[in-house]
């Protein structure tokens, strides 16, 4: 079996091993693939490995010998799913790989902005502690984040174990989820989406993008939220609609965001979060801890065994 892998550097910039795909068949790896390259690269492989590399009708036109695409990823947005469906491609994605590490970076951007603790400590090397005149100075109001409301959108399995490390805090929490009260864990609360904007002092988005969900943050629901309130986005980047999100910052309509995601990836220089007031920006990274890509290479790997062994597992 020949594979090729279209864009392998983000998932392992070279601190892992692909040995478990080498195993399966005649494995080549390109570390991106620019949309032009695509089909000379891939031309002759029985299957694809993708994390962005867009796989749509005229690349499967042009790749005859293609029985299977893996995608690198939760997300697979960047198949033509009916398409492949139409041609018998069989077309696998990676689940719940990065549950606990998307759950880790949603705390991670609220407890800096609680916490501020970069902030401080460049303060401190930078000499501002030995030339105080107390023996402690805050740069910003320090907050303790117990007894804080977090709002949960979605109660998948990001948004539960978001959930489970909010209630170690010492939070309350509640969520906005088609899950009925009955089937939620104790300590969780259902609620409107009304009642989650206005009564949170924490947003926390972990719903899928769909038509319903796309630009679901936007000036009517900021509008909506206390004005000590954050919003923290490790989900999908169009669930914000950016240019509302920046004006409700810059204008005092909420305290603070924390957003791994972005709608376009990566950002233009003119979006308009990037030069925002208080609002912390990571490179799109909840995802990739290295226990995490350890996992998805594993599940890839697992994958087309199961494939190759005419028994598929996660088949979209």
């Amino acid at each position: 079996m020949k594979i090729v892998i279209l864009d392998a550097y983000t998932a392992n910039p070279g601190d892992l091993s692909w040995s478990a795909l080498e195993a399966l068949g005649d494995l080549t790896i390109y570390d991106r693939t620019a949309p032009a390259e695509v089909v000379e690269r891939a031309t002759g492989a029985d299957a694809i490995l993708t994390n962005k590399v867009i796989i749509g009708k005229n690349e499967m036109e042009a790749l005859p010998s293609l029985k299977y695409i893996g995608v690198l990823a939760t997300g697979y947005n960047v198949v033509d799913i009916p398409e492949a469906h139409k041609r018998g491609i069989t077309v696998t994605n990676i689940p719940a790989y990065s549950t606990m590490s998307v759950a880790q970076m949603a705390f991670a951007h609220i407890l800096n902005i609680h916490n501020q603790v970069a902030m401080h400590s460049q303060a401190v090397k930078a000499g501002a502690w030995s030339d105080a005149t107390d023996f402690s100075f805050q740069l910003t109001t320090q907050q303790e984040i117990a007894t804080m409301t977090i709002g949960l959108v979605g109660l998948g399995n990001t948004g539960m174990a978001t959930a489970k490390i909010a209630l170690a805090f010492g939070m309350n929490v509640q969520a906005f989820t088609s899950k009925p009260q009955e089937a939620l864990p104790a300590g969780i609360k259902k609620v409107t989406m009304d009642e989650l904007f206005q009564t949170s002092d924490i947003v926390s988005l972990h719903c899928p993008l769909t038509e319903s969900t796309k630009e679901l943050v936007n000036k009517d629901r900021l509008a909506q939220m206390k004005n000590t309130a954050i919003l923290i986005n490790t989900g999908r980047g169009p669930l914000l609609n950016e240019q509302d999100v920046a004006d409700a910052l810059n204008n005092n309509v909420i305290a603070a965001a924390g957003i791994d995601v972005l709608s376009k990836e990566q950002p233009l220089p003119d979006c308009p979060l990037l030069s925002a007031k208080n609002c912390y920006i990571t490179p799109h990274i909840a995802w990739a801890t290295l226990q995490a890509r350890v996992r998805l290479i594993q599940i890839a790997s697992d994958n087309m065994k199961s494939f190759i062994e005419g028994k598929p597992v996660n088949v979209i």
